[in-house]
């Protein structure tokens, strides 16, 4: 029986050696899993109101005059998945960061004191 159980151990030994490389190999070489961008392919608008709205109600301010370039920098470092996210929703922001159009003036209404003519140098004065 002795030698039954001995011979057993022996067979099985080696098997559980192989099994344990060939699992390690196999770990080894196979690819790293790579991240998935789930903003990839959304419009500008979209990443803004998926990830932006609620903090902020609107687009318009939130470039605040900065460049894409540095604007799509902190964006990534801050904020998006990636460069190309970061890219479209900078420039986006930069696109709607205009001033809202001024009102057309009433008629009858006094004119502002930029467009006033400077006032007339006193005579005697240089």
């Amino acid at each position: 029986m002795r030698s039954l159980i001995r011979r057993g151990r022996e067979v099985i030994a080696p098997l559980v050696i192989l099994g344990t490389v060939a699992a390690s190999i196999s770990v080894l070489t196979s690819s790293p899993a790579s991240a998935q961008n789930l903003d990839a392919g959304k419009s500008p608008e979209k990443l803004f109101a998926d990830g932006c709205a609620t903090c902020h109600r609107s687009p318009r301010g939130l470039a605040k005059g900065r460049y894409s370039l540095t604007l799509s920098w902190f964006l990534q470092d801050h904020y998006s998945a990636g460069p190309d996210t970061a890219k479209a929703l900078a420039a986006y922001l930069v696109s709607v960061d205009t001033p809202p159009p001024s009102a057309p003036a009433k008629p009858g209404a006094k004119p502002s004191r930029s467009k006033q003519r400077p006032p007339k140098p006193v005579q005697g004065q240089q």
